[in-house]
């Protein structure tokens, strides 16, 4: 089934040239059913390239998803246009009264600043306050995932010695966890963060999963108990190039950034890297949509609580 977008959103060009079904606002008012509402809030930088990462996954289901862009009001993205921004994206304010299936939220590159340091914390806390009784599952990405965890149930971030850079191996820690499910034992994620939550700080929430880890890069997927609330600290929806992107931007801003690990075949930033993630990302996502949104959610929302 399709992901229904705004027609001219820049991300329908590329999706369709990949055959995920794209379908129209025309032709979505014509389909005899209700499609499952997801909100993206999009805190990154990279506005059109994050769009189209995240509207790759929600789209390849058998499920018709109607996606809806949100922004923060409190704070103006410099690295997309103004028009961009006008022409698709709704503000908080606008969409506060409406009740969704599924949100997710992004990571941003704010993880260094302390939480309420962050030019938007106070609305994000409004957000996610809100998502407690207006969306039925949340998903949260890298810094959001953390700030999720702080927000709800007090757990601190904590700085790394360096920079966490590139795509590491994980293992499923839970028995059968249906978010995970049809996982291969170990499976590959990419990452790029200064900051982490502690295992430990995690394990003393008795009203959170965690669900799969790593050697190297710690927790990677955790969720509540009812799979209302899911966080993930990596960046499953990256595309191939988008460590190599970042590490070139890096060292072209004179930052001491070590080469992704796992990434470029014998280390060789010239070289194609490895796509080593993709199967496992679309699973998460397909899983996420089917069992923890489509399979409990309401069909009138009006009855989330």
């Amino acid at each position: 089934m399709p992901i229904k977008i705004p027609d001219r959103l820049p991300a329908r060009a590329t999706l369709e040239s990949e055959n995920i079904f794209v379908m129209t606002e025309k032709r979505a008012l014509s389909q005899d059913m209700r499609p499952l509402r997801i909100a993206l809030l999009n805190l990154m930088p990279t506005k059109i390239e994050t769009e189209t990462q995240l509207s790759r996954l929600l789209g390849n289901t058998p499920l018709q998803v109607e996606l809806t862009l949100v922004q923060v009001e409190s704070h103006v993205s410099r690295n997309v246009s103004p028009e961009h921004m006008l022409s698709f994206y709704h503000s908080f304010s606008e969409i506060e009264g409406e009740n969704f299936d599924g949100m997710v939220i992004t990571g941003a590159p704010v993880e260094k600043l302390e939480y309420e340091e962050v030019e938007y914390w106070d609305e994000l806390c409004r957000i996610m306050e809100w998502t407690k009784t207006h969306v039925h599952s949340t998903f949260h990405i890298c810094w959001a995932s953390q700030a999720a965890l702080y927000y709800h149930f007090g757990i601190p971030k904590r700085m790394l010695p360096q920079k966490l850079f590139g795509v590491f191996p994980h293992r499923v820690v839970y028995r059968n966890p249906v978010l995970l499910r049809g996982f291969d034992d170990e499976f590959y994620v990419p990452h790029s963060r200064y900051t982490t939550c502690s295992m430990d700080d995690m394990l003393a929430e008795k009203r959170l999963k965690i669900l799969a880890c790593s050697d190297e890069a710690g927790v990677y997927a955790a969720m509540t108990q009812d799979g209302r609330q899911v966080f993930i600290s990596g960046h499953s929806e990256y595309d191939r190039d988008t460590l190599k992107l970042e590490y070139l931007r890096d060292i072209s801003r004179g930052l001491d950034t070590p080469v992704p690990k796992n990434y470029f075949p014998d280390d060789d930033p010239e070289a194609v890297p490895f796509m080593r993630w993709r199967s496992h990302a679309n699973l998460l996502y397909s899983n996420w949509l089917n069992y923890l949104v489509y399979q409990t959610t309401p069909y009138d929302l009006s009855e989330l609580h």
